[in-house]
């Protein structure tokens, strides 16, 4: 089963092919971990995930999507994150962080909000402030230090988080980026900023470790993003890049037409145009799900079904046979 396969890019080995995305889980405070957290990834770390990316953790204060999400902008934050580290590997797992902005749909008390223009999300937010050129070049330098305190923790990974509307999503669409000057209107100016916080970041990270892009890879509007859009931004980029995680939608309010495997074809078309490993997500449910969408991509990322049983994995291994590499803990609940 190729779900069970190792998968080795570069000098980073995974044991299977699973990945658990990250999941805001709304439990921390002033941005730190706690017990919740250690327990929230290492139980998927013994469950037997192969990679295991943690939730949106904001590069700043005011970056955070709410004020009970991660942050990843003190120094002191280190050693909370590397508790979690050590115990993901302690397990087998690799683990990656996201690092976020949230722009414009950030919901904390933490002001100013900022965002590519103006615009505000809808009528429950705040009309952001629109970024100069000093918040720009901050906000750069705040994805740079927070990638060098992921490297101190100890990830494998860091993953920039440019889907779903947050930030960096906001200065790459046309439906939320109005500005005239070198960061909007065209395409390579609204590139312009998520090419910047790449070279930042790539400067600072080890070239042994995985760099990862998300991107909403389709906005589902005429006038917004596509995949072939997406590529043509990251194009320039891609060397820099390890993987590439395929997401879409939530930069403005459309309609998602959901169903089983709806966004597989965009990994698929973000793949073929870059030629680089993707990441695949999105409503796969079921093993024979996973095996059908790892004939054209390399990992498959589990979001709610990883939620609701976070050993997901290891039933998977004991189905086909293998309980030799159940977690030894939780043998007795595979044996039949």
């Amino acid at each position: 089963m190729n779900a069970l396969k190792p998968y080795t890019l570069n000098e980073i080995t995974l044991k299977n092919r699973i990945v658990m995305p990250p999941m805001c889980m709304y439990q921390a405070k002033d941005g730190f971990i706690n017990l919740f957290h250690i327990a929230h990834y290492g139980t998927r770390a013994m469950g037997n995930v192969g990679f295991i990316i943690m939730e949106a953790s904001g590069v700043t204060p005011n970056g955070r999507i709410t004020d009970n999400d991660l942050g990843i902008y003190y120094d002191e934050h280190i050693a909370g994150l590397k508790l979690i580290v050590d115990e993901a590997h302690r397990y087998g797992a690799k683990i990656g962080i996201q690092l976020g902005h949230a722009g414009r749909k950030s919901e904390t008390t933490q002001l100013p909000h900022l965002a590519p223009s103006p615009i505000a999300f809808s009528e429950d937010y705040l009309i952001p402030k629109e970024m100069d050129h000093q918040d720009i070049k901050e906000v750069i330098e705040a994805f740079k230090e927070a990638a060098i305190r992921a490297d101190k923790a100890g990830f494998d990974a860091i993953e920039l988080h440019g889907a779903h509307g947050y930030l960096i999503n906001q200065f790459m669409s046309p439906l939320t980026n109005t500005r005239t000057d070198e960061y909007g209107g065209s395409l390579e100016n609204r590139a312009r900023f998520v090419r910047e916080v790449i070279d930042a970041v790539s400067s600072v990270w080890p070239k042994h470790k995985w760099l990862l892009i998300r991107v909403s890879a389709e906005e589902y509007d005429p006038q917004g993003n596509h995949p072939e859009d997406v590529a043509e931004i990251l194009k320039p980029v891609k060397d820099k890049l390890d993987l590439i995680h395929v997401s879409s939608g939530a930069v403005v309010i459309r309609k998602i037409p959901l169903a089983p495997l709806y966004q597989v074809d965009f990994a698929k078309t973000i793949k073929s145009i870059l030629h680089k490993p993707v990441i695949a997500v999105g409503l796969i449910t079921s093993p024979l799900e996973v095996e059908k969408v790892l004939e054209d991509v390399e990992l498959v990322a589990l979001g709610r079904e990883l939620l609701r049983n976070p050993n997901w994995v290891n039933g998977l291994m004991a189905e086909e046979g293998d309980l030799d590499h159940v977690f030894k803990s939780y043998m007795r609940g595979f044996r039949k």
